[in-house]
């Protein structure tokens, strides 16, 4: 079972950048695939971006595309969602997730608040 702790989130204004990170522990991520999901209040969690298990593969949700890049350091056990060109639509607790594809996110963590002020 790996475990996931994200970090990074907080208050921007629009237009600003925040990079969040989700560092794991019990196992190593290089096996697995990761995502970044988001829930604002009121809607359903929603996929913002994943990657491959290598990096080499990498998805993102229209909405996100040229703003925001998620990266991996296998190394650091670690994943980074860089989010830049913030909008106030933005706003969310944002997840990371691991699983053995794309397809099967088996494991959470507990989310971090990102709110972009108009």
């Amino acid at each position: 079972q790996v475990q996931l702790v994200e970090s990074g989130g907080g208050l921007v204004q629009a237009g600003g950048s925040l990079r969040l990170s989700c560092a794991a522990s019990g196992r190593t991520l290089s096996s697995y695939a990761m995502g970044w999901f988001r829930q604002a209040p009121g809607k359903v969690r929603e996929f913002v971006a994943g990657i491959s298990s290598s990096g080499i593969v990498t998805r993102y949700t229209d909405s996100v595309k040229g703003r925001f890049t998620i990266s991996r350091d296998n190394a650091r056990n670690t994943v980074y969602l860089q989010m830049n060109s913030l909008k106030p639509e933005d706003t969310a607790v944002y997840y990371c997730a691991a699983g053995p594809n794309r397809y099967d996110y088996k494991n959470w963590g507990q989310g971090t608040q990102v709110t972009v002020s108009s």
